[in-house]
């Protein structure tokens, strides 16, 4: 039986490996690398950084939503991101992704190549339509907590309500990537339990990404080291994520994400 598999307009990814999602944040203020690659120059080269280094996909980011984040207007983040999208797209030969909530946004990367939507704030009605009939892959968060231990119970109905929202849109299940959503709204033990706990969560059939990367969650355990040096606290997590089921996972450090992501699916098929 061939597997199931994620696709992305002419992108397609076979859900029998682990894939890799490179960030670009063409931001002044997100909460790790907020200013590093605010500029077309310097988001070329990290972006050609990182398809060297084996990423799968770039995920690019015109807007921090960071905790206490102040949003900017579709104008100004698509502002951000127009320039270098198309070159990304070009000069890396990568699926590219544009990581936003404003279907405006979304429907101006689509027509300038973007093969993936990623909202952080779980596809509203609005943003499916924006991706009817484009073809795109659409990464889909779990925006939210309060259901404490039945965290994961609740992140899979609201991953089940949204896989109907997007067939109402002419959407299928093999242009869906699901994510739990680490850090948005959830408490410690909400974030803990779904990065422990991907087989209560995720929709079979269809993709599912981790994305812890220097977040809050790879902090608090280990004394709370300044985001930079979480990364190794950052590659348990996605080992474990990995190890339940995740096929993606989405990385500030590539090399070291893509050699971490190689072990731990060869420690999960040997366990097959």
């Amino acid at each position: 039986m061939s597997p199931a598999v994620f696709r992305a307009r002419d992108k397609r990814f076979p859900l029998d490996r682990v894939y890799v999602m490179g960030i670009l944040n063409v931001t002044p203020d997100s909460f790790s690398d907020g200013g590093r690659y605010f500029g077309e120059d310097a988001a070329m080269a990290r972006a050609v950084q990182m398809a060297q280094e084996g990423a799968d996909i770039i995920d690019i980011g015109g807007q921090s939503t960071r905790p206490g984040y102040t949003p900017i207007s579709p104008e100004e983040e698509w502002a951000r991101i127009r320039a270098v999208l198309p070159r990304v797209i070009r000069e890396t030969g990568r699926a590219v992704s544009v990581d936003t909530f404003y279907p405006w946004v979304a429907i101006r990367a689509l027509e300038a190549g973007a093969h993936i939507l990623n909202d952080v704030t779980g596809f509203s009605e609005a943003m499916f339509q924006a991706a009817a009939g484009s073809g795109c892959g659409c990464v889909v968060t779990f925006p939210r907590g309060g259901a404490g231990a039945d965290v994961c119970t609740a992140a899979h109905r609201f991953f089940l309500d949204r896989l109907e929202m997007a067939r109402r849109s002419g959407i299928d299940g093999e242009q869906l990537c699901f994510d739990p959503g680490i850090g948005f709204g959830k408490t410690m033990d909400e974030n803990l339990r779904l990065l422990a706990r991907v087989d209560r969560t995720r929709v079979p059939g269809t993709a599912f990404l981790m994305a812890a990367s220097r977040k809050r969650v790879t902090g608090f355990p280990c004394g709370d080291p300044p985001f930079a040096e979480r990364l190794p606290a950052t590659l348990a997590a996605h080992t474990a994520a990995i190890l339940g089921g995740a096929d993606l996972v989405r990385v500030h450090d590539v090399k070291e994400g893509v050699q971490a992501a190689q072990m731990a699916l060869a420690l999960r098929q040997a366990k097959e």
